[in-house]
């Protein structure tokens, strides 16, 4: 089939520069081209992860004082 393409005039120039750096013609360029671009798969939209909520409970123990590293030190060494 015959078709009309508008190209920009530089990419036309390296278009054709490259054919006959190739041995082929401007028109198989064009055809290849197309070929690739039409065979990439769509990209796929990234799965969606639904990120799990803490459901328990708690805090600091009856006591403790986060603000006192050295009672905090004692605590947990259990004296």
């Amino acid at each position: 089939m015959r078709t009309t393409v508008l190209l920009p005039d530089e990419l036309l120039r390296k278009a054709k520069k490259k054919a006959a750096e190739d041995g082929r013609t401007l028109t198989s360029m064009i055809e290849e081209g197309l070929r690739v671009l039409l065979a990439e798969p769509k990209p796929t939209r990234r799965k969606r992860y639904e990120l799990p909520i803490s459901k328990a409970s708690g805090g600091v123990m009856p006591g403790i004082d986060l603000n006192n590293s050295a009672d905090l030190l004692e605590k947990m060494e259990g004296r």
